[in-house]
């Protein structure tokens, strides 16, 4: 459900109207909440109005931080299977096939099925999230993100006690995804994953919003993984499939390249990438003057997920 609360983001950091080519999607959804009886505004007559801005913020949302302009996270993107540069993915994107879209949830459950995205979006509760997000590539940005919390998902398929990691899986369309037809550097589909307690924790959210607007395709519409405390190749794009697994799959890039990119991906300024360091980060949209941010442990959210580490040695389960 959508509860409305009076808080609005400024008009400043509104996306344009060029997201709403998804708005069939969220009109469905939001045409079963009204029914529903759900109070919210409809913006639908002024198209450059934010859809989302109706919905409550998170408690573990970061106000005291500055967000990245809108337009800066919109069109710097790293989605391989468009574009090797980050300039690219914002247009390209656009041919992405989006209505309808489902997600299958499979593996250790007591109800697997496959879950349309109006019905996914009726049933959860929708907020707003300030994260902080860093790119192992040492930049970093401030989103405003809207969704849901995964692991209030996940219980709904009832996980089984053998269900141990979790694997999700993004689309495969290579027609209109250039570079799944012609790029051999990752395998197709891109694959990522998760231990349970890091899919079941509240700060992990599957987003389908930002800036108070539906999702742009190349931020990973309509359905994203965001995962705060790990690098942002974690952050797995345009979900289709989930499944909960009694053994840790493969994720993409730590088979590209398993000394360059660990399993884990846990923001850690101590533990240099072989070819850089990881101890500060540029910040999108900063002047060229700028200092450089000092990197935080855990992207600087140590306090709430530290503790599922406690007995590991970060430097080896990188």
């Amino acid at each position: 459900m959508i509860i409305k609360t009076i808080k609005n983001i400024p008009g400043s950091e509104i996306t344009d109207p060029l997201v709403f080519q998804q708005r069939r999607t969220i009109i469905k959804a939001l045409a079963a909440m009204m029914l529903n009886g759900t109070s919210i505004r409809n913006s639908w007559a002024e198209p450059a109005k934010p859809i989302w801005s109706a919905v409550p913020q998170n408690r573990f949302s970061a106000n005291a931080l500055d967000i990245t302009p809108a337009d800066q996270v919109k069109n710097y993107n790293n989605y391989y299977e468009f574009a090797f540069n980050k300039e690219d993915p914002s247009s390209l994107a656009q041919n992405l096939r989006i209505d309808p879209w489902s997600v299958e949830i499979a593996g250790e459950v007591e109800k697997p099925g496959i879950y349309q995205l109006e019905d996914i979006l009726r049933q959860q509760t929708i907020q707003e999230y300030i994260y902080r997000f860093r790119c192992v590539e040492a930049w970093s940005m401030v989103v405003p993100w809207v969704g849901f919390s995964l692991g209030d998902w996940l219980k709904t398929a009832q996980p089984l006690s053998t269900a141990k990691f979790v694997k999700l899986t993004s689309v495969y369309q290579p027609d209109t995804m250039p570079k799944q037809g012609n790029n051999a550097m990752l395998e197709w589909p891109y694959v990522e994953g998760l231990r349970i307690d890091e899919a079941m924790h509240p700060l992990t959210i599957l987003a389908t919003g930002m800036y108070g607007d539906i999702l742009p395709k190349q931020n990973g519409a309509p359905l994203r993984l965001v995962v705060p405390w790990k690098y942002g190749f974690k952050s797995i794009k345009a979900v289709v499939k989930i499944e909960l697994l009694k053994r840790p799959p493969i994720s993409s890039w730590n088979k590209f390249a398993p000394n360059e990119y660990g399993f884990y991906a846990n923001v850690n300024p101590n533990v240099p990438h072989p070819r850089w360091s990881q101890n500060s980060e540029r910040q999108l949209g900063s002047g060229f003057f700028t200092p450089r941010r000092q990197t935080e442990l855990f992207n600087g959210y140590a306090e709430q997920v530290a503790h599922m580490y406690r007995d590991m040695d970060l430097r080896h389960f990188f």
